[in-house]
């Protein structure tokens, strides 16, 4: 992949993530406005178990992608295809499981884990409860996006949120606008988009490329190709669930101030996921991209390519960082929050419209995931979320920081993060090939 197509793949893909996080803030404005505040914090209260849930779909998809990219970049259609069909395979079965499994725990882990407000508990079960049925397309869109953007098609997946986040936003309306079904309402509206979406993935895929057109015999479980991509993905998916614990933990010391904070996070959050567009967007197209080229043996293109996704990365971010300074009081009245979620929403855009500018520069991630070297940004991952969680449980009763920890626990996360992965990427020996030829072997 020449820096040219780079450019052509990292557009739709970075478009992509914006519209997900657009249809996700209508979806928010829809159950705020016509639900009220309190079903509005019992749908944001399940984000951090919910991404939990979700991390073993985006790291085992991830680092699937990447071995399809390696095998791409390499001219090997014939493992392009064995390895698409294991991961497909695998990441069904995984789905099914995570269906399973969130069903099962979802008292315990609302109760216990995240400590819901006994106020919201009953919609937030109900709601989770729902969702978790679509866990399953969840992972089977995320397997499908994870190939199509390996053999660098980025602008399909762009469609098919378009298509899936306009078919949500429709559904969201009718069933939580027309019929009145509140939180029910909002999760089935999902679950019903995120399956169709899946379906026009795969047929587009299907239909599309040759190397994709599997028969029924193709979906059978090759142990080493299976090793191969969980080798990769497992680290990944690791630094997710770290991430999501997490978050979790913050989630549970933001429900302790009380509904009013549980509401003004869950909007506050949703924004801050605007800022973390170009740093994960873009972390995704260097992964691939890097993928293709070490297959290829071109380090120089990987470097210069780092280089420029930064720049880019930053320059966006700094926007970003803009608008929501700039715009904070008009974004936070848009929710219909009470006067006390709005102040403490106000002043959280604030202070993460500064403090995520750091985040910008973290793209390198991908770099190190394209090599083979996805322990890295686990290690940054644990490094930077253990100093968020030590952070807001050591100050969220002091007169230093008090209730405002929640939103000022980024600057010493981040902070860490940053020096730690770029640390390794000055001094690091990620372009050891070693670790390509280890994989071609296993299979």
């Amino acid at each position: 992949m020449r820096l040219t197509k780079w450019k052509r793949f990292a557009i739709p893909v970075f478009a992509g993530a914006l519209l997900q996080q657009l249809y996700s803030t209508v979806d928010m404005l829809i159950v705020g406005r016509f639900t009220g505040e309190a079903v509005l914090s019992a749908v944001g209260t399940t984000g951090s178990f919910v991404f939990l849930l979700l991390a073993v779909a985006l790291g085992i998809s991830a680092g699937n992608g990447v071995v399809v990219a390696q095998r791409y970049g390499a001219g090997d259609e014939e493992g392009v295809h064995a390895d698409a069909a294991t991961g497909l395979l695998l990441m069904t079965l995984l789905g099914g499981i995570a269906t399973l499994l969130g069903l099962a725990v979802s008292r315990v882990a609302c109760v216990y884990f995240i400590a819901v407000p006994d106020g919201i508990l009953d919609d937030t079960l109900l709601y989770f409860r729902i969702y978790a049925l679509g866990l399953l397309f969840q992972y089977g869109y995320n397997a499908v996006s994870s190939i199509l953007r390996a053999v660098g098609d980025s602008a399909s997946t762009l469609y098919f949120l378009m298509f899936s986040s306009v078919l949500n936003i429709l559904l969201d309306l009718l069933f939580v606008a027309v019929f009145r079904w509140g939180v029910a309402g909002a999760a089935v509206a999902t679950g019903i988009a995120q399956g169709v979406s899946l379906a026009v993935a795969y047929l587009y895929m299907h239909r599309k490329y040759p190397v994709f057109r599997f028969r029924l015999g193709d979906f059978r479980w090759d142990g080493a190709r299976v090793r191969h991509t969980v080798r990769i993905g497992l680290p990944i998916t690791l630094q997710l669930t770290v991430v999501s614990v997490g978050l979790t933990f913050i989630q549970r010391a933001v429900n302790g101030f009380g509904q009013a904070m549980t509401a003004s996070f869950t909007v506050g959050h949703r924004i801050e996921l605007y800022l973390h567009l170009p740093c994960h967007a873009f972390q995704t197209t260097l992964a691939t991209y890097t993928g293709q080229n070490y297959g290829a043996g071109k380090i120089e293109r990987v470097r210069t390519c780092a280089h420029q996704t930064l720049g880019i990365s930053f320059g966006l971010t700094l926007l970003i960082s803009a608008v929501v300074w700039g715009f904070a009081p008009d974004i936070v009245a848009m929710f219909g929050l009470g006067e006390v979620a709005s102040s403490f929403c106000l002043r959280h855009l604030h202070a993460v419209a500064l403090i995520n500018i750091v985040l910008s520069l973290y793209p390198l991630f991908g770099v190190f995931q394209g090599t083979g070297h996805s322990g890295v940004p686990m290690v940054v991952a644990i490094g930077a979320l253990g100093m968020r969680v030590l952070a807001t449980y050591l100050f969220r009763y002091s007169s230093f920081l008090g209730v405002s920890v929640i939103w000022w626990n980024g600057i010493f996360g981040f902070g860490t993060g940053f020096l730690i992965s770029w640390t390794y990427y000055l001094f690091g020996r990620w372009w050891d090939k070693s670790e390509l030829h280890a994989g071609k072997q296993s299979t």
